[in-house]
């Protein structure tokens, strides 16, 4: 079987790195509201791919986090006057129901940012002694980007043509970089935010570095899988790498898949645009089977358009198959024996 690997921008035959199976790593949402259809897209395709390789005999450790602690989940909490643990805890919940209602499997393991502070602290201190992290006057622990010789090498993108735009580090504030491409390992806590305790100062992680402890933790230090929206592959997953491939001096992922982008009505979604669903609005007109059927109707890793006319369509499909199906059934349940 090949899979196209975006690391080298090819179709390559899969080989495991132990034989009978994978360990894939799934990016998963950031938990401040109910997901959205474009959060469903990886979840159904991703789903569909680990059960097609169960289908074909390998065993799939498949691990798929929650990110529970950001600046939009901060945001809502203060908009609701609640913890932002209130908040991640009750999206969580409501987002294992979407998923449920789109038959998407629960992970081998569904790891929670907050719960790994301990393995980012340490992951951040051994990128510090390998010279590949410094820290800033105000406590905020930078990566060295331009200590990673392959940076790059996902996105294709070349180091020096680079322009930073991270949200981190507009934050954060460009002064206190040695170069304006090094990214946010751990920043400061702000009044309000939640915080936990670090050599360097009381704060949280940057987005990053979750991923990478969680993946090593949960999988190893080297995967066979990772895989995301390709909205992911630069900064994120190229983040991800640097540091993860500098922490262990090993290759942090064989493959890396990435699904495309969803539109709606041939544009991209977005809250001012007004065309943004969620899934719980979607199933609450359609079957949820209805909206996966949809999300599977295009070459995952291409654009997918959502429309009203092409939901309606993906029904119609989805009911022909039901019908021949329930057809078949009653007609070798009525056959005669011979």
């Amino acid at each position: 079987m090949k899979i196209f690997n975006t690391l080298t921008r090819k179709k390559e035959e899969f080989v495991p790195i132990t034989p009978g199976k994978i360990s894939m790593y799934v990016c998963g949402p950031t938990v401040y509201n109910y997901i959205h259809i474009g959060n469903a897209r990886p979840m159904i395709v991703f789903d569909t791919f680990r059960r097609y390789m169960e289908y074909r005999g390998y065993t799939v450790n498949y691990v798929s986090n929650f990110t529970d602690v950001d600046d939009k989940i901060i945001k809502k909490a203060n908009e609701e006057g609640l913890s932002s643990k209130e908040i991640s805890d009750r999206y969580i919940d409501e987002c294992k129901k979407d998923m449920a209602a789109l038959n998407v499997r629960p992970a081998t393991v569904h790891p929670q940012a907050t719960k790994e502070i301990g393995g980012m602290i340490d992951m951040i201190q051994t990128l510090i002694d390998k010279g590949h992290a410094y820290v800033a006057a105000d406590g905020t622990v930078y990566f060295r980007t331009r200590s990673f010789d392959q940076y790059g090498k996902l996105s294709h993108k070349n180091l020096d043509d680079l322009r930073t735009g991270e949200r981190e580090l507009k934050v954060s504030g460009e002064e206190q970089k040695e170069d304006p491409l090094d990214f946010v390992l751990w920043k400061p806590k702000k009044e309000g935010e939640p915080s936990w305790p670090s050599p360097w100062c009381d704060g949280r992680p940057g987005w990053h570095i979750e991923c990478s402890v969680m993946s090593k933790k949960y999988l190893a230090e080297t995967i066979d899988i990772h895989a995301g929206g390709e909205d992911l592959i630069f900064p994120h997953h190229e983040n991800e790498i640097a540091q993860s491939e500098c922490t262990s001096g090993k290759e942090f992922a064989h493959y890396w898949m990435h699904n495309g982008f969803l539109n709606i009505d041939n544009r991209k979604m977005s809250k001012s645009l007004g065309n943004f669903f969620t899934v719980r609005e979607i199933t609450e007109k359609y079957d949820p089977q209805v909206l996966r059927f949809f999300m599977q109707t295009a070459q995952y890793r291409g654009p997918l358009n959502f429309s009203a006319e092409l939901m309606e369509q993906a029904k119609t499909s989805l009911d022909r198959i039901r019908t021949c199906g329930n057809m078949l059934k009653e007609a070798l349940e009525t056959a005669p024996e011979r």
